[in-house]
């Protein structure tokens, strides 16, 4: 990462990406949303981490909502929607994936 200089000190660019652990790629897109109240939706997994993922869902839902994903049959992990552009959703899981689930979603071996 480059450094710009200041009249005193070097100053590191400000990070864009704020999360602390990576997120991965997915190989399994498919993803079923329902929020409180509501009928489950179709939704497309963008990316994913033990914590949390991305999705891509064409529905109304708002920050700090509630969610219950299901992701190729598995039972429902709850999650907190965190930021929401557009279509697309941040959410932070209430609790981290399992490894298992979490290897059979992404393509990570380790």
């Amino acid at each position: 990462m480059g450094f710009t200089a200041s009249a005193y000190r070097k100053v590191e660019p400000a990070r864009i990406e704020q999360r602390e652990i990576a997120r991965h790629p997915v190989i399994v897109r498919r993803a079923k949303v329902r929020g409180h109240g509501r009928q489950p939706v179709e939704a497309e997994l963008v990316d994913l981490s033990i914590y949390g993922c991305r999705l891509a869902v064409n529905a109304d839902y708002k920050i700090d909502e509630r969610l219950w994903l299901r992701f190729e049959g598995d039972n429902p992990v709850a999650a907190t929607i965190v930021w929401a552009e557009g279509d697309i959703l941040g959410c932070r899981f209430d609790e981290p994936l399992d490894r298992s689930l979490f290897r059979t979603l992404t393509l990570v071996t380790g």
